[in-house]
Order: structure tokens, then C-alpha cells, then sequence
């Protein structure tokens, strides 16, 4: 059975963690999202996966529409974190960002492309 929660334990907070993915991680876009990954590696050893949204002032000026996205984001991950862990690894740290100023009609659209960046990582 598939566990569907989002423990504290793999919520990505520490600034020390958030600097090392932006200095060591690998990035990658697929439509309107982008995902930048840090995989465990013997000089950068990764306890627990660990996963953040972020989603840019620059193209939504209202807090409410980028929390919207970010809800959005979070629940892709809970639901189809099965199919995260396969792409990216067990043990990996990654950040989750919208790229496009416009606005996700439902939460599907978004699902879908969630899907999407995780099946074109497992066969790149």
C-alpha cells in the first residue's frame, strides 16, 4: 500500500540544504515546471529525500495565487510520490518550481505535467 503523507522529515528547510541544492543540483524543465535534484552522492551524502515548492513573485504578485500553486505542487508529490522516488531516486533533495505566468486551470493540468517531468527523467 502506497503511504500518501508529507512527513516533517521530508519537507527541504534548512538554508544549508537550499544553498548546497542551488550550488550542486542539476536542473531540469519539462513545460511549465522545473525541478532542480541534488542525488546522493559519496561527497554530498543525503540522509532522508527531501522536497520544497517554490513559486515565483515575479510572475504572481498576489500570496494567494502563488499558495494556490504551491498546494497545487505539494499534492502532486504526495500523491505520486511512488512514482517520484523511481525518477529521481530514493535519496535525492529537490525543489519543485512553476515556470510560467499563468495560472493552472485545475489541479489535473498540473498533475499531468508532474507526471510528465518524472517519465521523461526516468528514461533520460
Amino acid at each position: 500500500m502506497t503511504n500518501f503523507n508529507y512527513p516533517r522529515a521530508e519537507k527541504l528547510k534548512k538554508n544549508t540544504e537550499i544553498t548546497l541544492l542551488f550550488e550542486k543540483g542539476k536542473w531540469k524543465t519539462l513545460g511549465n515546471l522545473r525541478i532542480i535534484v541534488l542525488k546522493d552522492r559519496p561527497s554530498v551524502p543525503v540522509e532522508h529525500p527531501k522536497f520544497a515548492v517554490s513559486v515565483s513573485k515575479r510572475y504572481f504578485k498576489k500570496a494567494v495565487h502563488r499558495n494556490r500553486i504551491k498546494r497545487l505542487l505539494r499534492e502532486c508529490y504526495r500523491l505520486n510520490k511512488d512514482l517520484f522516488r523511481e525518477a529521481f531516486g530514493e535519496k535525492s533533495v529537490a525543489m519543485l518550481f512553476w515556470a510560467s505566468p499563468e495560472m493552472p486551470s485545475a489541479f489535473k493540468e498540473v498533475e499531468e505535467q508532474f507526471n510528465r517531468l518524472c517519465k521523461a527523467q526516468k528514461k533520460g
